[in-house]
């Protein structure tokens, strides 16, 4: 019963999260904060809201249980909240109809991965070192395609991170089934924190998939 609740409240905490990010991109993008803020910082903009989005998931992964649960929650949220700041950006480019396809096919695709992992006998959790690897790969040939235009591999390197990240999915959805299990004899506030950083990781799964299925479906404007 116990375990069920804090499996519920890491995908409840997820939601907060990615509605948190949806509502500071819309915000963000009828304002027109996200230009204005890009106008006056230039390229040191694009990359600062990055670089501490990765000192905030560091910092929760590296510190999730000698932090105050409310620290941990108010920093997922925070990182949420810029995240929904820097993606404010695919509405310039892409049309309305295809954010909301991408976000249907995600939610459906994620939700059914997701249960896939809870009930599935295979261990994902094997597969951890492999995914990890498959990431750096990922990010790697990313950089190069920044640079470096390669016709049709965009769509290549989209349709393979969309994988990977589905991999993802099933991975921390087992992983946050056996952390909560490792951590539940700590008493209820531990198990509170350890799914505030569950819920971190799926929700960079849920974003990541969203983006990858924008770039692959999506009609740029």
């Amino acid at each position: 019963k116990a375990y069920h609740s804090s499996v519920t409240r890491s995908y409840g905490e997820m939601t907060i999260g990615l509605l948190v990010t949806a509502a500071v991109a819309i915000v963000t993008q009828m304002t027109g904060l996200y230009i204005a803020f890009i106008a006056k910082t230039g390229i040191i903009g694009v990359f600062a809201p990055l670089v501490i989005e990765i000192v905030l998931a560091i910092a929760l992964g590296a510190r999730i249980t000698k932090m105050k649960t409310s620290t941990a929650r108010v920093m997922f949220y925070v990182y949420a909240a810029l995240m929904g700041f820097t993606l404010s950006s695919i509405f310039m480019v892409y049309d309305l109809g295809s954010i909301g396809v991408a976000l249907g096919v995600t939610a459906t695709f994620f939700f059914a991965l997701t249960m896939f992992g809870m009930t599935t006998k295979f261990d994902m959790l094997k597969a951890g070192p492999i995914l990890m690897i498959g990431l750096i790969v990922l990010i790697i040939s990313q950089i190069v395609l920044a640079f470096v235009q390669v016709d049709g591999m965009t769509k290549i390197v989209c349709a393979i991170g969309l994988i990977l990240f589905a991999g993802m999915a099933i991975y921390d959805a087992q992983s946050t089934r056996a952390l909560l299990t490792e951590y539940e004899a700590q008493g209820p506030e531990m198990v509170k924190k350890i799914s505030i950083l569950c819920a971190l990781n799926l929700y960079l799964d849920f974003v990541n998939m969203f983006l990858y299925i924008l770039q692959l479906l999506g009609n740029r404007d």
